[in-house]
Formats: C-alpha cells, sequence, structure tokens
C-alpha cells in the first residue's frame, strides 16, 4: 500500500476531520449496495473520532459497526473496546448495528465460531480504521503473540483469539489479509512517540518485528491522520 498523510495542528482538528471523511465513505458504499460496514479501534485515541463521527448525519441504520479488536472481558469491562464504542459513537447520537467480537454469555471457543460466521456478511469492511502502538502493533497483532504468524498469513482465518506478551487477557482480532482488504483504510494516531514508531515500520524490516508492516505493505492506499 501506498502512505497518504493528513497531518493537523490539534487532535480536535484530526478527529472531526477523519469523521467527516469516513462518514462520506460511508454514505458512497451505501449509495452503492444499501448498506455499510466499519470497523473501529479501541484504546484512547479513537474516542474523539468516535464521539465526532457520531453526530454525522448519514443512515445509521443501514451501518454495522465492529471494532477491529477486543480484550476477552465482559462488555461492561472499562477494558471493553466495544463499550468504547458504545459510550462515544452511539452516546452521540448514532444507532448502527453493533456487533461484537466477544459474547461473554456464550461458551468459550464457541463464541469466537459464532462470531465469526455472522462476521462473513460484512468482511471485508467497507471502511477501516486502524490505531497503532509504538511497538508497531495495530488491532490486537502484537510483535511476540502466540499465534502471529498464522494473524499475518493469507490462509488467516478472519478472526483469530491471541495473547501477546504481557497482556493481561486473550484478544480477539481480525487478522492481516482482512485489514488489508477493506474497502478505505485509515491510521489513526497521535504523538511523537508512534509518528516514529511509524517511521520505523516503513523501513525494510520482517513484519513479526513491527506488524503494521502488514497493512502497509498491501496493494492499496493507507492514508494517515496524524496530530501531535
Amino acid at each position: 500500500m501506498s502512505l497518504e498523510r493528513r497531518c493537523f495542528a490539534g487532535r480536535g482538528e484530526q478527529a472531526s476531520a477523519l469523521a467527516k471523511q469516513v462518514a462520506a465513505d460511508l454514505e458512497a458504499a451505501i449509495a452503492a449496495r444499501g448498506r455499510a460496514s466499519l470497523a473501529v479501534p479501541g484504546g484512547t485515541t479513537p474516542a474523539a473520532f468516535l464521539k465526532a463521527l457520531g453526530k454525522e448525519h448519514l443512515a445509521w441504520e443501514k451501518v454495522t459497526v465492529t471494532v477491529t479488536d477486543e480484550r476477552r472481558v465482559a462488555p461492561d469491562s472499562p477494558r471493553s473496546n466495544h463499550r468504547l464504542v458504545r459510550e462515544t459513537l452511539l452516546a452521540s447520537g448514532a444507532a448502527p448495528r453493533l456487533l461484537s467480537l466477544y459474547r461473554v454469555e456464550e461458551t468459550w471457543p464457541e463464541s469466537l465460531e459464532a462470531v465469526a460466521a455472522e462476521l462473513e456478511a460484512i468482511l471485508p469492511p467497507d471502511v477501516c480504521v486502524l490505531g497503532m502502538g509504538e511497538d508497531g502493533h495495530t488491532a490486537s497483532l502484537f510483535p511476540g503473540a502466540d499465534q502471529l504468524d498464522l494473524a499475518l498469513s493469507d490462509a488467516a482465518p478472519p478472526l483469530l483469539a491471541l495473547r501477546a506478551p504481557g497482556a493481561a487477557e486473550e484478544r480477539i482480532s481480525l487478522t492481516a489479509p482482512v485489514l488489508r482488504a477493506a474497502g478505505k483504510t485509515y491510521l489513526l494516531i497521535s504523538g511523537a512517540a508512534k509518528l516514529a514508531a511509524l517511521e520505523g515500520a516503513l523501513l525494510p524490516g520482517p513484519p513479526e518485528a513491527a506488524p503494521i508492516r502488514c497493512i502497509l505493505g498491501g496493494a492499496g492506499t493507507v492514508t494517515l491522520y496524524y496530530a501531535p
């Protein structure tokens, strides 16, 4: 993939600009097929973007939203990405269908299999917004994760459970082939440390050391939305 850069003076401007672009992409997908799908990241950086996106006016009832990854925690846990989407995107007024990657009420791993079957109807997403850590991870594709080789391979299933070094919980993540295949891909990062990590990931090196390379090395375009 080629990398296009959009840099902003502040995170509010960054969030607003990305929200408007994603809303336009979703609107175009709805116009073309009558429905749209969106995958969004967890963590702290996306909150402002998700709040801004929730205020955009479009046919939300025709949109399905999922997260790029999830911790194996209850949906009301402060560490749940599903909860983050509920408290930002949905609380701002949007009413899409929200598809969780982890169903605590179902047995494991049967819940993962059920979610994977349901995801088939919306993957690859029309729009995928990714985050990235200072270690070069994206979604829950962490360096050193136990199934990272499979998650990065072309043979990966759409959804995998992984354990990462130092992570308190098992993670559930969309895999590299699904993330690469999104109709539109955006990378949302803030801060000098993450920008430096991105510049490092753009240099030649093994994808296992910086899994974001598997996305940046694809055939399409990734648009970076960056603010200090």
